[in-house]
């Protein structure tokens, strides 16, 4: 496992030597620091095992649903609509109206 440092740890003491207790130190913390991690990712797994065994899906909801999806393909069909328009009346971005339609189009 890679660990990156934010910040260079100086080791060495004030003639310049370098001193081999805070070498220790250093990768006794950089050890636990692994062993946390470690810890971390085991229980995150745990938690998205549990949810999904409950049914549940991970991820962002949907913005529209499927009526809606519906009602902005019949506003985009119409030339008089602008997409600025569509999606300040219906309150998404552009990539996501341009995302249902692709949608619309693949089915």
């Amino acid at each position: 496992m890679l660990v990156l440092l934010a910040e260079r740890a100086d080791t060495r003491n004030y003639t310049g030597e370098r001193l081999r207790g805070d070498k220790l130190v250093f990768h006794v913390f950089a050890a636990l620091a692994e062993f946390e991690r470690d810890l971390i990712r085991a229980r995150t797994r745990a938690g998205l095992d549990a949810a999904r065994a409950r049914g549940q899906k991970g991820g962002r909801r949907r913005k529209l649903d499927e009526k809606k999806k519906w009602h902005a393909v019949m506003l985009h069909s119409d030339p008089t609509n602008s997409v600025e328009d569509i999606c300040r009346t219906l309150g998404i971005s552009k990539a996501t109206l341009y995302r249902y339609l692709a949608e619309q189009k693949s089915r």
